[in-house]
């Protein structure tokens, strides 16, 4: 191949390892040049200018590619959303308060600690730390004695081993859990360093409630100029198409909403020709879909009792169309579970196992932004229509001639 063939065939390649690249650091913004990731950062590193750039110009994403390790540095679209929490790797269980600051703390431990730790040693670093009177009088206490407080540091241990910090060297967390044995970990001060996203230090803050310091951890500079004002605006509505399963129209400022209708189409392009997700656009907003399936970590349709609940309440909130009292709800998952008692898990006809499914379904619902709920109602928003199920048109037939 020759000419201009070969020229289109080089740059149809290019671009499509360019997606790959972008759509790896979306999945996970934490690669490691070893293991199941090494070929992603390989494609990272190729086209680690061209990524770069973008992320840069289109999020204000910091992209950082060393050796050992690629960071795309995101910053959330919205810091009032809980929808997204760590969790366990095993257990799948949404981190607590306490696991939070427990992750925190373990992080300063080990920007301090040697090459290598035991969960032991990195254990009695974080009481020191939790012994602080300011982490006492905000309600945060750890002892280790108990097998849940155990449970929460092992927790913590796992997310980190997950993010390529930690690297289990010999041992067992669960040994540690029983109190019958430790673990040794080697550290990787490359990927730690890397993990701090805040725009500011957070030494740096001084305001003193909680809402007001995050505010100042992850706020913009005010814009001078039409040209940082029209900037900040693409980055913005560039960051909640990415990371938002739905960008309604209705949650964006005058300035916003006016922005994003004069440069609906050239956002939703660059998205789309970097990932190759595709735009929805509808009149109550945009929602940029992914054929593949594979950039998000709430997915609906999915297989399970939880799944199937999820998929029912969305059918009859999308059919009623107004808001539903949560009680209500939880009398058609107990309906529904009778119903489907030969499919679903056994205990789902046990009494009050309707109030768990019916939470989890919402959750779910929520997190997807197809739903809102307030004070014991739920909410339907437009895009939960879609999964109302319409009566069947019967059309007659033709005779033919």
């Amino acid at each position: 191949m020759t000419g201009p063939g070969l020229a289109d065939a080089l740059a149809e390649t290019r671009r499509s390892e360019q997606v790959r690249a972008a759509r790896a650091l979306l999945r996970r913004p934490v690669l490691r040049a070893r293991g199941p990731d090494a070929e992603d950062v390989a494609l990272v590193r190729r086209h680690a200018s061209t990524l770069r750039e973008w992320f840069e110009r289109n999020t204000g994403w910091r992209l950082i590619v060393e050796s050992e390790v690629a960071r795309l540095v995101k910053t959330v679209a919205d810091v009032d959303d809980p929808t997204h929490p760590a969790r366990d790797p095993r257990s799948r269980t949404p981190f607590t308060r306490r696991r939070y600051v427990l992750t925190c703390l373990a992080l300063g431990t080990l920007e301090r600690a040697e090459a290598q730790v035991t969960l032991g040693k990195l254990a009695e670093q974080v009481l020191l730390a939790v012994a602080d009177p300011a982490l006492t009088d905000a309600g945060i206490t750890l002892t280790l004695e108990r097998r849940e407080e155990r449970a929460d540091l092992v927790a913590v241990v796992r997310l980190l081993i997950e993010l390529g910090v930690l690297a289990r060297v010999a041992g067992d967390e669960d040994a540690f859990v029983r109190s019958e044995g430790d673990a040794l970990y080697d550290v990787d001060r490359r990927v730690l360093s890397t993990l701090l996203v805040a725009p500011r230090g957070p030494s740096t803050i001084t305001a003193s409630g909680f809402a007001d310091r995050l505010a100042d951890l992850v706020g913009e500079l005010p814009p001078t100029t039409d040209e940082l004002r029209n900037r900040q605006h693409r980055r913005r509505l560039t960051r909640r198409l990415l990371e938002d399963p739905v960008l309604y129209l209705s949650d964006l400022d005058e300035e916003e909403l006016t922005y994003l209708t004069s440069q609906r189409h050239a956002i939703t392009a660059r998205i789309a020709e970097l990932t190759g997700l595709v735009p929805e656009v509808r009149a109550e907003g945009i929602a940029m879909v992914d054929p593949q399936d594979d950039l998000t970590d709430v997915r609906m349709p999915e297989t399970g009792t939880e799944g199937h609940v999820t998929l029912l309440l969305a059918e009859h909130l999308g059919a009623a169309g107004v808001p539903v009292a949560i009680t209500d709800l939880h009398a058609r998952v107990r309906d529904l579970a009778t119903e489907h008692a030969s499919y679903w898990r056994r205990n789902a006809t046990a009494p009050g196992a309707e109030v768990e499914l019916t939470e989890q379904a919402l959750l779910r619902l929520v997190a997807l932004r197809l739903l809102r709920v307030h004070e014991g109602l739920a909410h339907p928003l437009p895009a939960l229509h879609r999964y109302a199920v319409a009566e069947p048109t019967v059309q007659e037939r033709r005779p033919s001639r």
